[in-house]
C-alpha cells in the first residue's frame, strides 16, 4: 500500500516535528501548572502529595506527575524534560494503534493507523502542550490492544499487559480510563460473541495485576486525604481520596459540581472533532458512516471481515462525554486511536476494492485541506508573526517545494491521499512548533519575566505577589513558586520585588508605595486566541501588562 521507505521517512519527519516542539516554552495554564506540580514533588522530596499552588490537589491522580518528576530526576528541571513522558506515551500509543489495527485487520492497516494517529492535530498539539491526556491515551490504547488480543488468543501475557496498562491509565486520570477501555472491549465481545473468554482464572490474575498497578496511587491519596479528615478541600471536610477516585470524580465532572460548568452544548465534541482529527477529519467521518452502513446491511451479524470495537467504542464514548457539563477539546484525545484504526481500515478497503471514484473525491477533499494549510502557513509566517531570518524562508520554501512535487507526481490516488495528508499535518505543525508558538510565547509574561529576572540577577527568594492568582510559567522558569503576600504585609518588608498586574500596580501607587526599579512584560492568555490578537494592527489593544517592581 505504501512503501517502507516512504512510510519510515514520513514517520521520521513526524518525530522531528515532535522534537522541535520539545524546546518551546511551556504554555499556561495546564502544561505549566502540571510541570510546577511535578517540580515541587522533586524539590520538596514529597511524592505522595499534590499541590496546586497553596491548595491541596484532589482532582487528578498522580501518575502523570510521577512520570514528569522521574524525568526531572534524570534530566533536570527543563521544559523538554517535562514533555518526554508525554511524547514517549504518544509513541507507545502509535505502536499500540499499529498492533490493534494489525489484530483487527492486517499489518498494512496497522501501519497506516499509527501514521494517522501521530499526525492527527490534537495528538500533535498534545506533544507540545502536554497534559495528562498524553499518558492516558497511550496507555488506554495499549490496554485495549492487549485485552482485545487476549480475547482473540487467550494469551496470558496479553491479559497481564492489558491489566497493567489499564492500571497506569486509571492512575493517570481516574474512571474515564476504564470507560475508554471498557466500552470498545464490550462492543468487541458483543460482536464476536466471545464472552466466555472472561470466564477464566486468568481474569482473576488480571484483576490482581490491575490492583497492584493502582496501589501506589491509592496509597498516595490515602496518605494525603484519608489520613487527614480535618482538611477542607473545595469547601468540604472529611474528603476521602480513595472514595473520590473510585466514585466522586466522574460524577463531579459530569455534573460540573467540582470543576464548574463550561458547556451544556451536547454537540460540542462533534464540532470539536472537525478540527482535532485534521487532516483526516473527512476521511474519519466517511469511515464512520461507511461502517455503520455496512453493519446495518449485515444486521450486525458477525462477519470476520469487520469489527465493532472501534465504531462501538467511539459511539459510546461520544455519548457519555457529551453529557458532561465540563468539556474541553482535548477530552477527545482518547478517541483518536479508535478513529485512527477505523479510518485506516476504510482507506485500505478503498485501495483493495479499487473504488477509484470514491478515492478521487477524497483526494480532492485532501487537496482542499492542504490548500487551507498552505494559506494558514503563509498568513502565520508573513502576517501574524513575520519571518525575521533568511533561514526561515529557506526552510518554508523547501517544505513547499517537496509538497508541490508530491502534488504533481503521477502515482496512485490512495498513495497521494496518505502522503499529502501527512504532509499537511507536518507543514502546519512545523510552522506552529518552530515559528508560531515561539513568537506567541513572547506574550506570555511569566516566562518572559523569568528571563528578565535571570538576566538581571534578581534574587528569586525576594520575589512576591499580592494575590493568589497563579503564575505557573514564572514559577517554573524561576524553579521556585512565587511567594504570596498581601498589600498590608508589604509595609513590613523592604528590599523586595513584587510581581503585579496593572490594577495592582495602581493600587500600590495609591497606597503610597514607591519603587526604584521596574520591569514590564506584555501579557496575553495565549491558549485563548482571538482575531484582534492575531491581527498585528489591533494586537496592542488586547494586551495586558505584568510588572516586576523593586520596593526599597
Amino acid at each position: 500500500m505504501i512503501s517502507n521507505t516512504r512510510y519510515w521517512f514520513l514517520l521520521f519527519l513526524v518525530v522531528l516535528v515532535y522534537i522541535a516542539g520539545m524546546f518551546v516554552k511551556l504554555f499556561e495554564n495546564d502544561s505549566a501548572q502540571f510541570a510546577v506540580m511535578a517540580m515541587r514533588m522533586v524539590q520538596e522530596n514529597d511524592f505522595l502529595s499534590l499541590f496546586k499552588g497553596p491548595e491541596e490537589y484532589l482532582d487528578k491522580p498522580h501518575m502523570h506527575y510521577w512520570l514528569a518528576a522521574l524525568s526531572y530526576k534524570i534530566f533536570g528541571i527543563h521544559e523538554w524534560a517535562y514533555r518526554i513522558p508525554g511524547i514517549l506515551a504518544t509513541l507507545l500509543g502509535a505502536y499500540s494503534c499499529f498492533g490493534l489495527g494489525r489484530l483487527l485487520y492486517n499489518r498494512e492497516t496497522g501501519k497506516l493507523a499509527a501514521l494517522i494517529f501521530m499526525t492527527a492535530q490534537t495528538i500533535m498539539l498534545s506533544a507540545i502542550d502536554v497534559r495528562t491526556d498524553a499518558v492516558l491515551t497511550g496507555f488506554t490504547v495499549l490496554a485495549i490492544w492487549q485485552l482485545a488480543t487476549y480475547i482473540e488468543t487467550k494469551s496470558f501475557k496479553n491479559i497481564v499487559l492489558g491489566a497493567f496498562a489499564a492500571g497506569i491509565a486509571f492512575s493517570t486520570k481516574g474512571q474515564i480510563a476504564l470507560l475508554v477501555i471498557g466500552f470498545p472491549l464490550l462492543c468487541h465481545l458483543a460482536y464476536t460473541r466471545k464472552w466466555k473468554r472472561f470466564l477464566s482464572w486468568k481474569v482473576l490474575v488480571a484483576i490482581l495485576i490491575f490492583a497492584i498497578a493502582i496501589a501506589p496511587m491509592l496509597y498516595a491519596y490515602y496518605h494525603q486525604f484519608d489520613l487527614h479528615p480535618e482538611k477542607i478541600i473545595r469547601g468540604k471536610g472529611e474528603r476521602s481520596g480513595i472514595f473520590f477516585i473510585f466514585w466522586e470524580q466522574s460524577f463531579e465532572r459530569m455534573s460540573g459540581a467540582g470543576m464548574g460548568k463550561n458547556s451544556s452544548d451536547y454537540f460540542f465534541f462533534f464540532h470539536t472533532f472537525l478540527w482535532v482529527f485534521l487532516p483526516w477529519t473527512i476521511l474519519g467521518l466517511a469511515a464512520y458512516g461507511s461502517r455503520i452502513k455496512t453493519l446495518i446491511k449485515l444486521k450486525f451479524k458477525y462477519n470476520s471481515k469487520y469489527e465493532f470495537l472501534t465504531l462501538g467504542g467511539i459511539t459510546l464514548i461520544f455519548i457519555v462525554i457529551s453529557f458532561a457539563q465540563f468539556k474541553l477539546p482535548h477530552y477527545l484525545n482518547i478517541t483518536m486511536p479508535l478513529f485512527s484504526v477505523l479510518t485506516a481500515s476504510y482507506l485500505y478497503s478503498l485501495y483493495k476494492l479499487t473504488k477509484k471514484k470514491t478515492i478521487k473525491v477524497l483526494l480532492g477533499v485532501q487537496y482542499f485541506i492542504l490548500s487551507l494549510v498552505f494559506i494558514a502557513s503563509m498568513l502565520i509566517c508573513f502576517y501574524v508573526f513575520k519571518f525575521e531570518s533568511n533561514y526561515s524562508y529557506i526552510l518554508l520554501g523547501s517544505a513547499f517545494a517537496v509538497i508541490i512535487y508530491f502534488c504533481l507526481k503521477r502515482e496512485e490516488y490512495y498513495l497521494r491521499i496518505i502522503t499529502l495528508s501527512v504532509y499537511s499535518s507536518l507543514l502546519l505543525n512545523a510552522v506552529l512548533n518552530m515559528h508560531f508558538y515561539p513568537s506567541l510565547l513572547e506574550y506570555q509574561a511569566g516566562s518572559s519575566m523569568a528571563e528578565t529576572i535571570a538576566e538581571n540577577n534578581i534574587p528569586i527568594d525576594n520575589i512576591y505577589k499580592v494575590s493568589t492568582h497563579h503564575t505557573w510559567a514564572l514559577d517554573f522558569y524561576n524553579k521556585k513558586p512565587v511567594k504570596i503576600t498581601t498589600m498590608g504585609e508589604l509595609n513590613n518588608k523592604s528590599n523586595i520585588w513584587v510581581y503585579v498586574d496593572d490594577l495592582q500596580l495602581k493600587e500600590l501607587q495609591n497606597l503610597g508605595f514607591d519603587w526604584d526599579r521596574q520591569y514590564t512584560e506584555d501579557q496575553f492568555r495565549i491558549t485563548r486566541l482571538q482575531a484582534k490578537f492575531l491581527d498585528p494592527a489591533t494586537r496592542k489593544k488586547v494586551l495586558n501588562k505584568r510588572h516586576l517592581i523593586h520596593i526599597y
